[in-house]
């Protein structure tokens, strides 16, 4: 069910014992059945509607707060998650303590890089943008200090390795002569500031400003607000 994109994993056997699952239209309530490889697998309405109901949030994170578990000194992303930053038009609703339940960051960004930042409660939307197979691409704009020739640029772009294992191909090109788009279809640790050392580059600003389809825009920094439903990464 988690590799066909229905649900999480967690939720999968919650789904199983609640009596939400059907294979080939049959029920199913007990943990650990098996099904064949090409069975038809659905939900039933209550599970549709328990992921219907779980939110996904976009934050403009600023430099200083780090995107997962709080390292000494620094503050989790999830703290800016309240009712004075939320970003609101006339037809959004509003903050309620139940979006922090079970949120949680779809991905990472780091402590000293800006920009998008998606958490979610939802494991379908995880999965989406950081599992294994994602093909979700992220756009970064990342000002540089330093000279790079066009061996570099194409170093940048396909032909590097990083902790020993070469890196997916990445686009990269110059926006003006200071700044770098990026976009990934990947998420290492620190990976764009170490591409750049690797090519005699020091990265001196990294904003993240596109997930998929979905955008940054105008989003103030250190607001949230939420995915709208016609948005989709």
């Amino acid at each position: 069910m988690a590799e066909r994109g229905l649900c999480s994993r967690r939720d999968a056997d919650e789904y199983i014992v609640r009596g939400w699952v059907f294979v080939e239209g049959r029920r199913v309530s007990e943990l650990g059945t098996r099904a064949h490889p090409d069975a038809v697998i659905t939900l039933d309405r209550q599970a549709q509607a328990n992921q219907q109901s779980r939110l996904t949030i976009l934050l403009n994170k600023p430099v200083g707060y780090v995107s997962g578990q709080p390292e000494p000194g620094c503050k989790p992303a999830v703290t800016l998650i309240r009712p004075e930053t939320q970003y609101r038009t006339p037809d959004t609703p509003a903050f309620h303590p139940a979006c922090l339940k079970g949120l949680a960051p779809a991905g990472r960004l780091d402590i000293d890089s800006t920009g998008l930042l998606i958490l979610t409660q939802d494991g379908r939307v995880a999965r989406q943008l950081i599992g294994e197979n994602s093909m979700i691409d992220k756009e970064y704009l990342v000002r540089v200090a330093g000279h790079l020739d066009a061996g570099g640029l194409a170093l940048l772009q396909h032909g590097l390795s990083l902790d020993d294992r070469k890196l997916k191909p990445a686009r990269v090109e110059w926006l003006n002569d200071d700044q770098l788009r990026f976009v990934l279809h990947e998420g290492r640790k620190r990976q764009i500031r170490r591409m750049c050392e690797l090519v005699g580059l020091r990265v001196t600003g990294l904003k993240r400003v596109r997930i998929g389809a979905v955008r940054l825009g105008d989003l103030p920094p250190g607001q949230w607000r939420f995915l709208r439903p016609d948005e989709r990464f």
